[in-house]
């Protein structure tokens, strides 16, 4: 028999958002990872509010609903408003129930702002990297470094000389390059930069990441001024950060890499550069190529690309919708967490 075509709401319904979701899927384990991050940041959490006035958004529902944006490529935050709205599964995932009323756009984004006080994204991305560490996952020796380019959310128009131009510049000897005397109107800290000679300069920062080779998940991030000399200085800098010198590593790397200053300022940190060998006039020895661990380290170095891939593609940054170094520092390491709650999650699965 056929049936009809009835479509009068009922006025109560007994499911809630938990009854909806099935219990096979796979941003259960996410959720639960999340949150035990979220417990941990909560005296950080405090300390960033004041005791009185009005209440704000609940900084763990604002997070769980970022990582959601980045998880379903999800472009502005007025769109992920709308699917919380009406999605089921954003509403379970976020904390909210059937009735509560979704939040209006302004006020999540200035409530984002608030967190960027407290580098609340950079302490939820170390507290994922160490849910990494007790399962195992991650290895103390061997790692690689990569940097991307990112594309700044501004005009070529926009970048027009500046009012008051400094009268030494940042190139060497102290001459003026045009850094230092255009900037961008849209995004003053973005630069105007090319990857490759044959490249479009464009408005940009440079994305690096460090990579641990057992697992390849990222265990550093860094945005930078899109300059030169950027990835080599943010290289040391992140193998410092997570190394603290402790004990000899390798440290593998593309062609790029291959530069007096990188080399000298990786041995000095206790690194051991294993990087791709650029021609003949290489920085790079016998000494270190014919380690057994040098071949090991330049195919490791390969599944950093994948890690590209996917924040231009899924977490939509191949052009970025935020201005600042500040802030696209802060989405950036947000969206290097998401990832590794991915991957952990599904090597978990896998290891099991």
């Amino acid at each position: 028999m056929r049936g009809d075509d009835h479509n009068q709401s009922p006025m109560f319904s007994y499911l809630s958002p938990e009854d909806r979701v099935p219990a096979d899927h796979p941003l259960r384990d996410i959720l639960r990872m999340t949150d035990e991050v979220l417990r941990e940041l909560s005296p950080q959490f405090q300390r960033l509010y004041s005791p009185l006035g009005r209440r704000s958004i609940a900084p763990e529902k604002l997070l769980r609903a970022l990582l959601l944006q980045i998880f379903y490529t999800v472009r502005s935050e007025r769109m992920l408003m709308q699917e919380l709205n009406y999605n089921l599964l954003f509403r379970w995932f976020v904390g909210l129930n059937m009735d509560e009323p979704v939040w209006d756009v302004t006020v999540f984004s200035k409530n984002r702002d608030r967190l960027l006080e407290g580098d609340i994204a950079g302490a939820f991305f170390r507290l994922v990297v160490e849910q990494a560490r007790r399962r195992d996952l991650l290895s103390s020796e061997h790692f690689t470094v990569d940097g991307t380019l990112l594309e700044a959310w501004a005009s070529v128009k926009s970048y027009q000389p500046k009012a008051e131009p400094p009268e030494r510049g940042s190139g060497r000897r102290g001459e003026l390059l045009m850094r230092d005397t255009h900037e961008s109107k849209t995004d003053p800290d973005a630069y105007l930069y090319r990857k490759s000679s044959g490249g479009e300069f464009k408005l940009s920062y440079l994305g690096h990441v460090l990579m641990e080779n057992r697992s390849g998940l990222p265990v550093a991030a860094r945005v930078t001024h899109a300059t030169a000399d950027a990835e080599t200085q943010a290289a040391i800098e992140m193998i410092d950060d997570v190394t603290h010198g402790r004990r000899r590593v390798t440290l593998g790397a593309d062609k790029a890499y291959d530069t007096q200053g990188f080399v000298q300022a990786a041995r000095a940190s206790q690194v051991t550069p294993h990087v791709h060998q650029h021609g003949r006039g290489s920085n790079i020895d016998g000494r270190t190529t014919g380690q057994p661990g040098y071949e090991i380290s330049l195919r490791k170095r390969k599944w950093i690309e994948p890690i590209f891939g996917w924040l231009k593609t899924t977490a939509g940054m191949r052009k970025l919708r935020h201005r600042g170094c500040a802030l696209v520092q802060w989405m950036f390491t947000l969206a290097l967490s998401a990832y590794n709650l991915i991957r952990i999650n599904r090597m978990t699965i896998q290891a099991g």
